[in-house]
C-alpha cells in the first residue's frame, strides 16, 4: 500500500535529534476505509479506493449513497485511488492507519495550492516591474509584449498577468520527523500544498534527491 488520505492541520516546530528547531507541517493521515478493491479481472487494473472523512448520508447523492450501504461501510467524504500490486490482502472494509508508514522516512504530499486570483506579473511570475522612481508609469506593469510589423502578434506562452494559484501540486521528498499513532499524526518537516484545512494525498516517497538533511 504506498498512501493515505490526509488533512492539512497547519504549520508548528519541533526540535530534532540535534537540537535544532525544524518547521514541519502536520498532517492528520487516515483512519481511512477500504471502500471498494478494485482488480484486473473487474476493472482492468490494481487499485484500493480509500475512503476519509465521515459525512451524513443526506448529504450525499442516492448513487453514493446506496453504494456504501452495500458495502456496509459509513459514508465518507472524501474519495481516492491508490494503486496496489496483486499481493496486497486489503479488503473492502478494513481500516488503513498511520501505522503504514512506519518505517519510512520521506513522503510526497498532493494538494491543491491555495487560490491567489487575479494576479499581476510581478506577484504571478516574479518580474521586475518597471522603474519605480518620480515620472515612472510602468511600475508593476508587463511592459511591451509584441512584436514587430511581422508577425504582428503576441507569441503562445506569454507569461502575462492572469489566475494564480488553485492548482493541483506535489511536494516531493518530505521527510518524517514524527510519527504520532495515537493521534493518527504525521510531522514532515517543511511546507506541504494547500490552506490549513485542505485535504492531501500522502503518499510513500516514489525518488529522493540525495540531499542529506538534518
Amino acid at each position: 500500500m504506498e498512501g493515505l488520505i490526509g488533512r492539512k492541520l497547519g504549520m508548528t516546530q519541533v526540535h530534532d535529534a540535534s537540537g535544532a528547531r525544524v518547521p514541519v507541517t502536520v498532517i492528520e493521515a487516515g483512519p481511512c476505509v477500504v471502500v471498494q478493491r478494485k482488480t484486473v479481472d473487474t476493472d482492468g487494473y490494481e487499485a484500493l479506493q480509500l475512503g476519509y472523512g465521515d459525512v451524513k448520508p443526506a448529504r450525499l447523492a442516492k448513487p453514493a449513497r446506496v453504494r456504501f450501504e452495500k458495502g456496509g461501510i459509513p459514508p465518507k467524504k472524501v474519495l481516492a485511488e491508490f494503486r496496489v500490486t496483486a499481493a496486497v490482502s486489503a479488503k473492502a472494509g478494513d481500516v488503513l492507519t498511520v501505522a503504514l508508514f512506519d518505517g519510512i522516512t520521506h513522503v510526497d504530499v498532493t494538494g491543491v495550492t491555495k487560490g491567489r486570483g487575479f494576479q499581476g506579473v510581478v506577484r504571478r511570475h516574479g518580474m521586475s516591474g518597471g522603474r519605480m522612481t518620480h515620472g515612472g508609469h510602468s511600475k508593476r506593469r508587463v511592459g511591451s509584449i509584441g512584436m514587430k510589423t511581422w508577425p504582428a502578434r503576441v507569441a503562445k506562452n506569454k507569461r502575462l498577468p492572469g489566475h494564480m494559484g488553485n492548482v493541483q501540486a506535489t511536494q516531493q521528498n518530505l521527510k518524517i520527523e514524527k510519527i504520532l499513532a495515537d493521534r493518527n499524526l504525521l510531522l514532515l518537516r517543511g511546507a506541504v500544498p494547500g490552506p490549513t484545512g485542505a485535504m492531501v494525498l500522502v503518499r510513500k516517497a516514489l525518488k529522493k534527491t540525495g540531499k542529506k538533511v538534518g
